[in-house]
């Protein structure tokens, strides 16, 4: 009887007091107010990441996104000794579509390029607006002749774009160099080794045309 009165008095000790319990919900609607801030916070640094990579013209990612890629790609390569290649894409007669048809025609061009490579890649790979006229592809785990395939492919997919201007078709194509990353290559001068091979390819054509 005497332990059931002293339960009884150490519980009726341990109930809290109105000011109390006022406090602790004051504490408890305090912290799901900082949570609710938070992840406001947090979707809203997503959202700025997201847009901050983002091309403003095409479903691209932007040239900073693109060498932040490719340096993953590149210490990936170190790492793993895995194979990873970039494609250098020149859009051939930008400048002349600009010319006769207009900046629109032009920014329609680029838009249908980017949305064509997209759309032509594994998930895994990344398509990045370079500046201009120019595009960058990163193909993961792809050695040199399977990035050499996957450029004529792609290049093939752009020439076969049709754009019209009052029924008149807007001529473009493209021409693409391809380099595959060894181990210990950076990304910068990956992204140079590809150029120089799309430069290279363009000028051949140049001489076959005489």
């Amino acid at each position: 009887m005497a332990d059931r009165d002293k339960d009884a008095e150490g519980g009726a000790g341990d109930e809290l007091t109105p000011e109390a319990r006022a406090a602790i919900l004051r504490l408890l609607d305090e912290i799901r107010t900082l949570r609710d801030a938070l992840a406001a916070s947090n979707r809203r640094i997503a959202y700025l990441e997201t847009v901050a990579d983002e091309d403003p013209l095409t479903p691209a990612v932007n040239r900073r996104a693109f060498l932040r890629e490719l340096e993953r790609a590149a210490a990936v390569s170190e790492r793993y000794n895995l194979p990873n290649s970039v494609v250098y894409i020149d859009i051939d007669g930008f400048k002349a579509v600009n010319d006769r048809f207009g900046h629109a025609a032009g920014d329609e061009v680029l838009t249908a390029v980017a949305r064509t490579l997209v759309d032509n890649v594994r998930a895994s790979d990344i398509v990045g607006r370079l500046g201009g006229d120019e595009f960058g592809v990163i193909l993961a785990r792809a050695d040199a002749e399977q990035a050499a395939e996957k450029a004529d492919i792609l290049t093939a997919l752009i020439a076969a774009i049709r754009i019209e201007r009052e029924g008149v078709p807007v001529p473009f194509s493209a021409t693409a160099g391809v380099f595959t990353m060894d181990p210990g290559t950076g990304a910068a001068d990956a992204l140079a080794a590809a150029d120089r091979a799309m430069y290279e390819r363009k000028a051949a054509r140049q001489r076959e045309k005489g």
